[in-house]
């Protein structure tokens, strides 16, 4: 079975790795530095807005205290032995109104076939927290694509 890893940019992305990351629900696993300088992993929703890749959090949790600390981050996103990995620096939108967009933007998507959910999340759960979003600039992030 042949296998290819490709490294590139985001404007440079191919158009599988675009589909990839825009295309069907999946699931970002995202990697961040501890201050002891281990590594912490979790499993968040995303959007693209943009060129940026944004990933938001309640704030107070260890990967977004991580981030603050530290902004390196490397995210990966997978559909089976096809994945997408994205290693670079987020900028923090603590700002309430874009954070709790953001959020609102991603239960819409994630819960697409039940939009009363996703209304009631946003409502009864979102709005009641301080929401932090992080940016990560594809343009100036290593992209890394591999496929089958």
């Amino acid at each position: 079975m042949a296998q290819s890893t490709t490294a590139t940019s985001a404007p440079s992305l191919a158009p599988a790795a675009r589909e990839l990351l825009l295309d069907g629900l999946r699931f970002a696993t995202i990697a961040t530095l501890k201050a002891d300088g281990s590594p912490h992993q979790a499993v968040v929703w995303y959007r693209i807005d943009g060129d940026d890749l944004v990933v938001n959090s309640a704030d107070g949790r260890v990967w977004p205290a991580n981030l603050r600390r530290d902004p390196r981050i490397s995210l990966t996103i997978e559909d089976g032995y096809r994945w997408l990995s994205v290693r670079g620096a987020v900028t923090v939108v603590d700002a309430p109104g874009p954070a709790q967009a953001d959020i609102a933007e991603m239960a819409r998507r994630y819960h697409a076939d039940e939009p009363e959910q996703a209304e009631a999340m946003i409502r009864d759960l979102f709005k009641r927290q301080q929401r932090v979003s992080f940016r990560l600039p594809l343009a100036t992030s290593k992209i890394y694509y591999h496929e089958d």
